[in-house]
């Protein structure tokens, strides 16, 4: 057996392994949730709880209003995601195919904010919210979220590849930077946008603490925060936690498996590169 055949074959089981690691947390929660809560929490049982009843899913909504945050989770993250690949493209063609005074240093900026932690900013942030009178209002939800250095940066770096013989040909034919932004760099942008589509809804759906601050009533309520609901003063409801976030998960696995095309696309592309 060659060297190269047995570095290959330790590599796939490093892989597997990880994956391993990864996947079981995930698997137990799932079987767990169809298991009652004293086969979970029960001492000295097997690893995996035996799974025997519907129940955890069947009560979920009479344990809170699954259904009404499950739909504003998906308004929310669904909202902030086409905002925000809008934003960060038409900003991303400004930094790329524009020459203009100061361009650097604004793009110096943009990635400067890339580097201080969210949790600096949550301040002021939350001032700003209750001065323009929009607490416990999906404005402080999506508005704060609409421009994103990281999907700017994507963008720019993006359409930077695109040539500009091609724009220059399309104004030739008469062409605006309106058409042409909307009918050829966001186009050629599909990789791009895929990318940022999974990490933006990602982003959006499993955020807690923004949510949690600025939303106060429970109609309006998003899962994420919903989620918290299950842990009691006395005790957890962890199988009715485990089948509420077991379905949680499917709008993010869908996202997935919609954009993964693109996506490995976009990361092949990149890495040739």
């Amino acid at each position: 057996m060659s060297i190269q055949k047995i570095k290959m074959i330790v590599f796939n089981l490093v892989l597997f392994l990880l994956s391993f690691v990864t996947i079981v947390p995930f698997m137990w929660m799932l079987i767990s949730s169809f298991a009652p809560n004293s086969e979970i929490v029960k001492i000295g049982g097997s690893l995996f709880p035996m799974p025997s009843t519907f129940s955890n899913y069947i009560n979920i909504q009479e344990q809170f209003n699954f259904l009404g945050m499950f739909r504003n989770s998906l308004v929310i993250a669904v909202s902030i995601t086409v905002i925000t690949i809008y934003t960060s493209a038409l900003i991303g063609f400004l930094f790329a195919k524009f020459q203009f005074k100061g361009r650097n240093l604004l793009f110096g900026m943009v990635l400067s904010s890339m580097m201080l932690p969210w949790a600096v900013t949550i301040i002021p942030k939350y001032e700003m919210m209750v001065n323009f009178g929009w607490l416990d209002s999906y404005k402080a939800l999506i508005i704060p979220s609409a421009i994103s250095a990281f999907g700017i940066f994507m963008f720019r770096q993006s359409i930077s590849q695109i040539s500009d013989e091609m724009i220059e040909a399309a104004k030739v034919d008469g062409a605006t930077d309106f058409f042409i932004f909307h009918k050829i760099i966001l186009p050629m942008s599909r990789n791009t946008i895929a990318s940022l589509a999974i990490f933006q809804f990602l982003w959006s759906w499993e955020d807690f603490l923004w949510p949690f601050l600025m939303i106060n009533d429970s109609a309006k309520q998003l899962i994420s925060v919903g989620l918290k609901l299950f842990n009691g003063q006395y005790g957890t409801d962890y199988g009715g936690l485990f089948a509420a976030t077991s379905l949680s998960i499917i709008p993010v696995i869908i996202v997935y498996l919609v954009f993964q095309k693109q996506f490995i696309a976009g990361i092949a592309s990149g890495s040739s590169k």
